[in-house]
């Protein structure tokens, strides 16, 4: 009924067009604006939507043999379902997964699957590794050979790795992790229940709340949803997005709206408590991130991205951050209790809401040796250290594990005294009567 409506209401309209001559080309040219704009409506509603997310997820997966058979099917199982859903193509998102072990092994790369049932498929087929756990190899091998451009990995899209682990490695992960997040990969850890708190804290992107999960390996599906969630939302297109916020700076990442060719970009940073102290940098047009530092801490920051160009218009964009508490860590160390083989140690803690998730204290001889290391949970500041050398100095670090991922050390010499010695005999004090012999 709509549409014979719409022709008998055109008929007379056309009529009276074809009897005024000079009225003709008018009635063309509305003709033709509505057709393109109901063309626009369709594509619109029936096309690709212009918010598909573009982006590079990188599956982590613990594959060593300290991970059973059982755990080892469940995570299996668990991914599969996680990116069934996600919108995979070449213009979208692309999955690879790589195995921890003794050595790196990629499954498969980038772009070797195109739809949610292939990866499925290629995820429920693949074998355990076993071997020694070492995270850390893998993360290197993860940047240089899928994360970096001249590896093929498409420049300018968003890129986030997802690690699954029981929580252990055989080799340091902190700086490997760290050189990605430099690169702006933001990093979603899943720890199946067995994982150092502070480490793994430290490892994810912030804040740690958002980006670490503990889970059962049976209850791993309950993450899911939430989970795949803030994983498109780490690669919505189009879009100036702030990661790694501290208190005093943060890393922006935009999508490639310029070439070195067609422009520039000009980056603008304004404190809202000081509108007139604007900061200004001019980048290339083949930027795609930036980081800001020597921010103050707790405040607003207003962002906007301008590209400029003579080619095209690019339309501004614009974003606000606020930056976290200010993190302290501890400001006084206390040695106290010193026996020959025994201290305390004693430290102002970090208060406030930013306040330390733990601390490490490590105490190790100045003239080499070994070390010792306690974890000390957040809420406590002093420890007991045992089993240490007589008539030694040592160095003991406290380090505070801050809720952004970073961390904030103090260190303070101590000596610890000779073991107990026998006793010289007093000599006998004369008699009252003071007679010799």
């Amino acid at each position: 009924m709509r549409g014979r409506g719409f022709l008998r209401g055109r008929g007379p309209a056309v009529a009276r067009a074809a009897a005024h001559p000079g009225a003709q080309a008018w009635t063309a040219l509305g003709l033709a604006l509505s057709l393109r704009l109901a063309l626009t409506r369709s594509s619109s509603e029936g096309g690709p939507s212009a918010s598909v997310p573009q982006g590079d997820l990188l599956l982590l997966l613990d594959s060593s043999a300290s991970v059973s058979h059982y755990e080892f099917s469940r995570v299996r199982e668990f991914l599969g379902q996680l990116v069934t859903p996600l919108p995979l193509g070449p213009g979208a998102l692309r999955v690879s997964l790589v195995h921890v072990g003794s050595q790196p092994y990629t499954e498969f790369p980038f772009g070797h699957h195109s739809s949610g049932g292939a990866v499925q498929d290629a995820i429920r087929v693949a074998a355990q590794r076993m071997g020694d756990t070492n995270t850390g190899l893998a993360l290197a091998y993860a940047k240089e050979q899928l994360f970096a451009e001249a590896a093929g990995a498409r420049p300018g899209v968003p890129k986030v790795l997802m690690w699954v682990t029981d929580g252990g490695s055989s080799d340091p992960v902190g700086p490997p992790m760290q050189e990605l997040k430099d690169l702006g990969v933001t990093v979603f850890i899943v720890s199946t229940g067995r994982g150092n708190l502070l480490e793994l804290s430290a490892a994810a992107s912030a804040p740690a709340e958002k980006h670490l999960h503990f889970v059962d390996v049976d209850d791993l599906h309950i993450i899911a949803q939430e989970l795949r969630r803030s994983v498109l939302d780490a690669m919505q297109p189009q879009q100036l997005r702030a990661s790694e916020v501290m208190s005093d700076g943060f890393h922006l990442a935009w999508p490639p709206l310029l070439t070195a060719e067609s422009g520039y970009y000009v980056l603008e940073l304004v404190p809202s408590a000081e509108p007139r102290a604007v900061r200004r940098q001019q980048l290339p047009g083949n930027t795609t991130s930036w980081t800001w530092t020597g921010l103050d801490p707790d405040s607003d920051y207003d962002v906007t991205l301008v590209p400029e160009s003579n080619v095209h218009f690019v339309r501004p964009q614009h974003l606000r951050v606020h930056t976290l508490p200010d993190e302290a860590g501890p400001e006084r160390i206390v040695i106290s209790h010193v026996r020959p083989r025994s201290l305390r140690v004693s430290w102002s803690p970090a208060l406030g809401p930013a306040a330390a998730l733990g601390y490490h204290v490590q105490l190790g001889p100045l003239q080499g040796g070994a070390v010792h290391r306690v974890e000390v949970p957040a809420g406590r500041n002093s420890t007991t250290l045992q089993g240490l050398a007589p008539a030694t100095d040592y160095l003991v670090t406290v380090t505070a594990v801050l809720r952004s991922g970073r961390e904030k050390a103090l260190s303070a010499k101590a000596c610890t005294p000779d073991g107990e010695r026998s006793r010289a005999p007093r000599p006998r004090p004369p008699d009252a009567g003071g007679r010799g012999p």
